[in-house]
């Protein structure tokens, strides 16, 4: 350790520079395709949470346990290790031979119903912030119950937990590390790759570091931006202008 020398300019050297290049995009495609989907999934079970039907809570809420409950990193070993075990033989021999670039698209599905689980809770306890009156008020002017939803409960359960959805989708782009432990060859696997080749570590590794920390700062800015277009007048909302 004391004989180290830095050489920083393996980062972009070939092949090293077009390994990192190739790492921090699959990341930024497994986190965005995630996000979106895990958005999406969350809104629908955060919704049938509080609806009034108790067999539809019951499904949410058990949704929620499941996937919540479980280690991440266990539902990524489930999906790639166990669920072909389970699945039927042509589901699984689709799934896991003849959809290219498989490791992909399981990290994709297990990390999306690990953060829909946590994106339906706070959507569920957005909801619950909102008054009643808001939904009866609704249900007054002849729209239906899934009208209510739509149009005034659930922008408005958005608009208010818009600062921990943020996190949520910052755990996204972060969680993203594990899918080197099946395989796929984003920017955490990248960095290691380079150290394998080049015993540079240190390089690497902080390289790594800068990546993860530029793509959440992005996020932060435009999830600020967004919460800023969307703010209701009258609602708490960030201090600094926001």
């Amino acid at each position: 350790m004391l004989a180290y020398e830095c050489n920083w300019s393996i980062l972009w050297e070939a092949p090293y520079g077009e390994w990192m290049l190739s790492g921090i995009w699959t990341t930024v495609k497994l986190g965005l395709i995630s996000w979106v989907l895990a958005l999406l999934i969350g809104i629908i079970v955060g919704t049938m949470r509080v609806t009034p039907w108790r067999p539809v809570r019951t499904l949410a809420a058990i949704y929620t346990e499941i996937f919540r409950d479980i280690p991440l990193l266990v539902q990524l070993f489930f999906w790639y290790f166990a669920a072909p075990m389970v699945l039927p033989k042509p589901m699984a021999m689709f799934i896991y031979r003849g959809i290219p670039n498989s490791e992909f698209w399981i990290v994709v599905i297990a990390l999306s119903l690990y953060t829909s689980s946590r994106v339906a809770e706070q959507i569920r306890s957005g909801m619950q912030s909102i008054s009643p009156d808001q939904y009866h008020a609704g249900l007054s002017t002849g729209f239906t119950h899934f009208q209510t939803y739509r149009y005034i409960i659930i922008p408005l359960a958005i608009r208010i937990m818009l600062p921990p959805l943020t996190t949520e989708c910052l755990t996204v782009f972060k969680n993203t590390a594990l899918a080197m432990t099946v395989g796929v060859l984003e920017t955490t696997f990248m960095s290691q790759q380079i150290e394998a080749y080049t015993f540079h570590g240190l390089e690497a590794t902080s390289a790594a570091c800068v990546v993860y920390m530029l793509i959440t700062l992005t996020v932060v800015g435009v999830m600020g931006w967004v919460e800023k277009r969307m703010a209701v007048p009258g609602l708490i909302t960030r201090r600094g202008g926001r």
